[in-house]
């Protein structure tokens, strides 16, 4: 009939995305074979016209997809695996030490170097502390954990990364390396600029005189050190002073008895009880000794995770 309006076109619906990837290839069909046809030229040209809505949403849910299943599969396969042994054979030792020595004592499970399957699968089996050395490990790691994962940094931190853990890790609970008023202001700054909370510090002290350990000499560096992290200026108002930490010699437990004669010093020197500082010291091989000697955080990893692969450090 003249004058009538043409029926409108409803708008062309997405193809789900196994039709999706159907029609791309048939559309892509090189267009000097045989068989490509008027139909087929169409479909090619429809096909491009919603790639790029198609392709972007579909490598989403794809990526998305990934990760879920990723981190699915880390806690079926942790509910019986070694890495759940491991972790209770440590509670088991650490804790009928600790009931003998009368202190509390927290377990960070030290999973430097492993892939983050194997921290889903300590985290199925109940545990919440890890630790980490390298600071752009501990960045790729965090958001693949879940939320209430609480991360202690306890490798040697160059100021220069101090931004990126705390930026990248808004679940940093700790850092046990501190042995310089330069890396105590770097930072407080780094947790001014990004407004969290206070960040648990521990003083890295040396109590075995290798060359190849960080940390602070017991004594007045060390007294003046944990004055000026105490302090409530700015921009230390952003830190909490938790304790010591330390490294010590293998098979010299007289490093133990350093730094609780080293707490002792630092908690006259700022006003404040002894017990009221944690002590971090002991790992695999002798955190059941630094347990007897009064250590309230141990550091394990090997014992957990197995021997580690530094071949791509």
């Amino acid at each position: 009939v003249n004058g009538a309006q043409p029926a409108s076109q409803p708008p062309p619906s997405l193809p789900s995305s196994r039709s999706f990837l159907f029609l791309l290839l048939l559309a892509f069909a090189s267009p000097s074979s045989a068989r490509t046809t008027p139909m087929l030229r169409r479909m090619r040209h429809s096909t491009i016209s919603g790639f790029g809505f198609g392709a972007g949403c579909f490598l989403r849910r794809t990526a998305a997809a990934r990760r879920r299943t990723s981190f699915v599969r880390g806690l079926a396969a942790g509910a019986h695996g070694e890495i759940k042994a491991g972790l209770e054979g440590v509670r088991e030792r650490m804790m009928r030490v600790s009931e003998e020595a009368g202190v509390a004592v927290e377990l960070i499970a030290v999973s430097k170097t492993k892939p983050v399957e194997m921290l889903q699968e300590a985290y199925a089996a109940g545990q919440r502390v890890f630790g980490e050395n390298y600071a752009q490990e501990m960045v790729e790691k965090a958001p693949q954990m879940p939320p209430d994962t609480q991360w202690h940094f306890i490798g040697k931190l160059q100021t220069n990364k101090v931004n990126g853990i705390v930026k990248g890790v808004p679940n940093l609970k700790a850092v046990h390396t501190v042995h310089s008023e330069k890396l105590a202001r770097k930072l407080g700054t780094a947790c001014e600029a990004v407004d969290r909370g206070k960040l648990d510090i521990y003083l890295q002290v040396d109590t075995s005189g290798e060359a190849s350990k960080n940390g602070v000499s017991a004594g007045p560096e060390l007294n003046r050190l944990a004055k000026v992290v105490a302090s409530l200026d700015p921009p230390f108002d952003r830190l909490n002073l938790k304790g010591l930490m330390t490294i010590g010699a293998p098979n010299d437990t007289s490093c133990f008895d350093k730094l609780v004669e080293a707490r002792a010093q630092v908690a006259e020197s700022i006003g404040v009880e002894a017990s009221s500082l944690k002590l971090s010291m002991g790992m695999s091989g002798d955190f059941e000794e630094a347990i007897r000697h009064g250590s309230n955080m141990i550091r394990v990893g090997s014992t957990i995770f197995g021997a580690r692969d530094y071949s791509k450090k």
